[in-house]
């Protein structure tokens, strides 16, 4: 579904009700929602429950929806689109100048709104909190000064971390920034293959989680992934995380509580949380993704960081289809992408 069939003119009232129930926030501010029943008018993705189709008509500006004798609703706040946008963007900019961390009422003050209304709107759009975009931000410059060939220290510090022991204690479900470094030099993975229904699974595991779940590889491939990692046969201190690895391929879409050890960039991991948030049975699209962590024109980026996933089912790849409903493509083959969302759909 693309913006330009919405202009400042004219609103097509069919990709409008589309836009509408799917709550696609990249369409605020292109059209405004009027509810007759209600006498009140939204945003695109308010929250709010949906009315019924007749009793809903779309206009263009929130002005023409006033003029019709609608007004604004309170919860949505739909003439505010462009103040909330300028919003995020001074706090996310704030945040990338400032030597340390904001405080919400700080940047509630400079914004001219109120802490929880701030953060709800900074989380609408990014996807993330100020605070957690923050610790983001400071963890993928950390990352960056590591492969650029900093020190560990000096990538530590010159991140915004007070200390080291900071910088461990918000990355606690990664590898350390020296095994980012050096391809896992120091971190010992235990690992395995099992036979599955969906084919030969190779796990892998450090001692803080999953690090990799995939199928038809084996230790050359998982070598591939963590170079300078010590590798090691997974032994009985594996085999219960690998008994409910495999319940959950074998029954997928149930919930779990498998710890995973998954490093990214800031976008990648919140690419990833958000293919988490997809509902078993469910499938999303690229550009639902990209949409939904405030980032609707990167698409392509989104795929990218779906293809980075190293963590097969647990973090669910497989749900994303493309815009027309297709398979699109999957790294371990169709046919097991096909197969996990039959089983899903099933449950």
């Amino acid at each position: 579904m693309s913006n330009d069939s919405i202009d400042a003119d004219q609103v097509d009232g069919d990709r409008a009700w589309a836009a509408m129930q799917s709550r696609d926030r990249a369409y605020d501010g292109k059209f405004v929602t009027g509810v007759l029943s209600t006498g009140i008018y939204c945003r695109p993705s308010c929250a709010a429950r949906h009315p019924k189709r007749e009793n809903v008509r779309f206009f263009a500006k929130p002005e023409q929806a006033e003029a019709a004798g609608l007004r604004a609703c309170l919860r949505c706040l739909p003439k505010d689109v462009a103040r909330d946008d300028a919003a995020v963007k001074s706090v996310i900019d704030a945040i990338r100048m400032a030597e340390t961390v904001p405080k919400l009422s700080e940047l509630g003050k400079m914004t001219g709104y109120s802490p929880s209304h701030l953060q709800r709107i900074f989380k609408r759009d990014t996807g993330l909190s100020p605070a957690a975009y923050a610790r983001a931000l400071r963890s993928e410059r950390a990352k960056d000064a590591l492969e650029a060939g900093s020190s560990v220290t000096e990538a530590i510090h010159g991140a915004g971390y007070g200390s080291a022991s900071r910088f461990y204690e918000e990355r606690k479900m990664g590898m350390k920034p020296g095994a980012w470094k050096n391809g896992g030099a120091g971190v010992v993975i235990h690992w395995t293959n099992v036979e599955t229904s969906l084919g030969r699974m190779l796990v892998a595991a450090t001692n803080k989680g999953v690090c990799c779940l995939s199928f038809n590889e084996g230790a050359e491939e998982l070598r591939a992934r963590f170079p300078r990692a010590d590798l090691e046969r997974g032994g009985k201190e594996f085999e219960k995380l690998l008994k409910d690895v495999v319940a959950q391929v074998e029954t997928p879409g149930r919930p779990h509580s498998i710890p995973l050890d998954v490093q990214g960039t800031a976008f990648q991991e919140a690419v990833w949380n958000e293919l988490r948030k997809i509902p078993h049975g469910a499938t999303r699209s690229y550009a639902d993704i990209a949409a939904a962590i405030g980032k609707p024109k990167a698409v392509r980026a989104v795929g990218s960081a779906n293809g980075a996933n190293n963590v097969a089912v647990l973090i669910p790849c497989h749900r994303v289809v493309r815009s027309d409903g297709t398979m699109g493509g999957y790294a371990y083959g169709l046919e097991i992408k096909e197969k996990l969302l039959k089983e899903e759909s099933a449950i």
